[in-house]
């Protein structure tokens, strides 16, 4: 007999065809070989003996197919990203899928399980039904901070597990979201199971193995790569935070796990659930236009209260007669939080002590030797550091070019604010929360420091701003509010309104009676801010949909970015250049001119950019199919930087 098999080995040449003694169901997994190697593959279909000479499969790696969802997903995701589906099917099986494993998997959910009632109040009981009667598969639940979107997801598990149906929980970060984990944990128990990148190679291959083989439902958790576990009644997706950036794949393949969710509940006559309180705006246009737009304006707890918001302007001088980071009214809130035993979060999406060093004397500013952009200054460890590839090294003594002793170390980050805070609180306790302590500290161990009032004064990125309920928080200050607006994106002021809007929804959740938010800003009168503090996204959708139509970007045009990296910069801009030339030649393309990169220079050589829109999606994936192939493609990514 005879086999199509798709194999799942970079450079393979699409589906190729083996002999085998005995029968063999479509999505059985097998090891075959290809020229010299070994290789595991996917059989797609029996078909006649063909007139050349084929090779045997080698063996069954497992007696159960791969779910028939996972094969077309792997091909929709080479055809509507443009990848190699080996590519793709490479995303969906386990690394080493080859070795013999010994023993179980531990990564189920070892917590105590309560298998207690999901109480739901009349606005989610309203919000769960419209998700239920809703058209389509991909439903949006726009529910503003604090609205109880959790108990809802909770309800829609329960239900399908009770219809023996299986359920993907996706989450930006483990690290971030321990609370939901723990919340899913507590009501499902050993039904859980928890995928993410800190687990081995053999735990990932074992967790593969067990849901494979699985006949009872199960509910899967993790990041984007929790969506391919190999669940054979699949029924729900649930994608929390959708609006995190988290979710698109930057690596190649490059894929949305929103999109790809999105197709696969379609593919298995199941429901994808978005849920968000800033949802991504092209998703909340296509939602609200297809009738499949749920909201839950409604805080849970009828306790919750609106915080009382201050916007200082940072160009008055007078605000900071104090201190040149913090205004008197943040200071003279700190205070009465520490007399009082609350916390205050001190918010800055900028890390480091500070952005930039030069040389006093020669002006020559310092630079990572791999992406030639500017060094931090980390004051705790004397380094300077690379926040984009990792290089750091210790600070010089002298200028490297002139010898000249004295560099200038310009701007601040969050390292410098909490050395700053320590200074002027010397008995507070001051932690730092951002993404250089996450690396070697556990996320749940700082989480539950705060949580039980051991920290007086938060200091933090974005790490800070994603839905973690701080019993005892008062007060939020923000230290520069529109830091981000002047980036070159179409995405800048959305995500701006995002941050600032889940950093607004950490206090004023009804465990204390005042609330207070400090935003320093030097732009006051931006709409941006003006609607995050009125927590007003239908007002802020309305302005960013009509900047977005005006100037032809998501949702109203499609859009792909091509880099390309050649050794010398005049090469890069002379293919380049011939790309667009070649491209204008189809009136639907609106190509931009060719601009350096935002990482432009690197140890691989220059790398520049062209950004193409077109009302036609068709229209891109035919441009892309006459690119030379240094060309990175990037389809609908959620940002040009």
């Amino acid at each position: 007999m005879y086999y199509e098999v798709l194999p799942a080995r970079n450079g393979a040449l699409g589906v190729l065809t083996y002999a085998f003694d005995k029968m063999l169901e479509p999505g059985m997994l097998v090891e075959i070989p290809i020229g010299k190697f070994r290789a595991a593959g996917v059989v797609i279909k029996k078909v006649a003996q063909p007139e050349f000479k084929c090779r045997e499969i080698v063996r069954i790696l497992y007696s159960r197919p791969l779910p028939a969802h996972l094969v077309a997903t792997a091909r929709w995701i080479a055809e509507y990203y443009q990848v190699p589906v080996t590519a793709a099917l490479n995303m969906i099986l386990p690394i080493g899928i080859l070795k013999k494993r010994r023993g179980g998997t531990n990564q189920i959910w070892r917590g105590s399980c309560q298998s207690r009632a999901i109480e739901l109040n009349p606005h989610q009981k309203m919000a769960l039904g419209g998700l239920l009667e809703a058209p389509g598969a991909t439903k949006l639940l726009f529910g503003v901070t604090g609205s109880g979107k959790t108990n809802i997801y909770l309800k829609m598990a329960e239900k399908a597990l009770l219809e023996q149906k299986s359920v993907i929980l996706l989450v930006p970060e483990i690290a971030l979201t321990g609370q939901l984990v723990q919340v899913f944990g507590e009501v499902f128990g050993d039904k859980i199971t928890l995928i993410h990148s800190g687990q081995t190679e053999a735990e990932r291959h074992l967790i593969f193995e067990k849901l494979l083989n699985s006949d009872e439902p199960q509910v899967v958790v993790g990041p984007r790569s929790a969506l391919f576990a190999p669940l054979s009644n699949l029924g729900l997706i649930i994608i929390d935070e959708e609006h995190e950036s988290t979710y698109y794949q930057e690596n190649t393949p490059k894929y949305s796990a929103i999109r790809v969710a999105s197709f696969m509940a379609k593919e298995v006559h199941g429901n994808c659930i978005l849920g968000s309180a800033t949802p991504n705006i092209s998703d909340y246009y296509i939602a609200k236009k297809q009738g499949s737009l749920i909201c839950l304006k409604e805080k849970a707890k009828s306790e919750a209260i609106k915080p009382k918001i201050q916007i200082i302007d940072f160009k008055d001088r007078a605000n900071f007669s104090k201190n040149r980071y913090f205004s008197g009214a943040l200071l003279s809130l700190i205070e009465t939080n520490l007399e009082r035993g609350r916390q205050t979060l001190i918010f800055h999406n900028r890390r480091g002590s500070s952005p930039l060093t030069i040389c006093e004397k020669c002006g020559n500013e310092l630079l990572c030797p791999t992406c030639f952009l500017p060094l931090t200054l980390h004051a705790d460890s004397y380094t300077l550091q690379c926040h984009t590839c990792g290089y750091y090294c210790k600070v010089p003594t002298g200028c490297p070019e002139c010898g000249f002793p004295d560099l200038i170390h310009k701007g601040f980050g969050t390292k410098l604010l909490e050395s700053e805070l320590v200074r002027l609180f010397p008995k507070a306790r001051v932690r730092r929360f951002d993404a250089d302590n996450k690396k070697g500290e556990g996320m749940d161990a700082l989480y539950s420091e705060v949580r039980d009032g051991r920290v007086d004064i938060l200091v933090g990125t974005q790490t800070l701003a994603k839905g973690l309920d701080l019993p005892k928080l008062a007060t939020v200050g923000v230290v520069a509010a529109d830091a981000g607006l002047s980036l070159p994106d179409f995405a800048a002021e959305e995500r701006v309104f995002q941050l600032l809007t889940q950093v607004i929804g950490r206090v004023g959740r009804g465990h204390l009676t005042e609330a207070s938010v400090v935003i320093q800003t030097y732009r006051p009168e931006h709409p941006v801010l003006k609607y995050a503090v009125d927590e007003d996204y239908e007002g802020f959708a309305e302005y960013l949909l009509k900047q977005r139509r005006r100037s032809g970007f998501p949702p109203y045009k499609y859009v792909m970015r091509l880099d390309l990296t050649l050794k010398t910069e005049k090469t890069v801009l002379r293919k380049i250049q011939e790309t667009v030339q070649r491209l204008a030649l189809d009136k639907r393309l609106i190509i931009s001119p060719p601009m350096p990169a935002f990482h432009e220079r690197t140890l691989r050589g220059y790398t520049w950019e062209i950004v193409v829109r077109s009302a036609s999606r068709k229209a891109l994936i035919e441009a892309c199919k006459g690119l030379d192939q240094g060309f990175r493609v990037s389809l609908e990514p959620p940002s040009l930087l």
